[in-house]
Parts: C-alpha cells; structure tokens; sequence
C-alpha cells in the first residue's frame, strides 16, 4: 500500500482539484509533490463519528476498499479519503463497488483536465 499522509498541510486541497463523493465518502484528489510519491489520507472526523471505535472503524473500512481498488488511483496524485456517517451501515461489497465507481471518477476528471492542459 501507498505511504500515507500524515501532516495538516498535506490534506489541504484546492477547489479545483478533482473530487467524486459517494454516499459512504468523499474523495480528494490532489497533485503530489513528486511523481513517485502519491499518498493516501483518511478522514473520519469526531464531529460525525462521536465514539472513537466509530472513527477506527470507518478508517478500517476505507482502507479495505483502497487496498481492493488500488489499481484504479493515479501515481502522480496524493488521495484524501473523508468518511461519512453512513459508511458504518454498508456491507464491504457495496462499498468496493462504490470506491472503484468513485476513483473512476477521478480518473475521468484527470483525463479532462488534463486534455485541457494540452
């Protein structure tokens, strides 16, 4: 798995970045600082999840869908994943299915900017 990110500074995003959210998460992407060194964040905040097994728990579910859905993230971006209240209610295939509809998102939006660029 990706090294992951670790300092307030590094989970800030642009509004411009590309993002997808689902109804479990919500995904950020951003440039990473070096094109060999794409991070992963995960975000469960007390202000959603009052209990802090909660919090672990949603975390432990993100990274489980990460590590199925992998081979979708691009290497040259650093990816915030934020967790949402409902994603303690899911079943895992659900939520593989809803990370790999989201990263396929990101990529599109990717390709898009990325033409735009040209």
């Amino acid at each position: 798995m990706r090294d992951t990110i670790k300092k307030y500074q590094d989970f800030r995003t642009a509004d411009s970045d590309p993002s997808a959210r689902s109804a479990y998460f919500t995904i950020r992407a951003k440039k990473a600082k070096f094109q060999d060194d794409a991070r992963v964040g995960f975000v469960a905040t007390k202000r959603t999840f009052k209990l802090a097994t909660d919090r672990n728990r949603a975390k432990r579910l993100l990274r489980d869908w990460v590590r199925f859905c992998s081979d979708l993230m691009l290497p040259q971006y650093d990816y915030i994943f934020i967790a949402c209240a409902n994603i303690l209610h899911t079943e895992r295939e659900t939520g593989r299915a809803a990370m790999a509809k989201a990263l396929q998102h990101i990529v599109r939006k990717y390709n898009k900017n990325a033409g735009q660029d040209s």
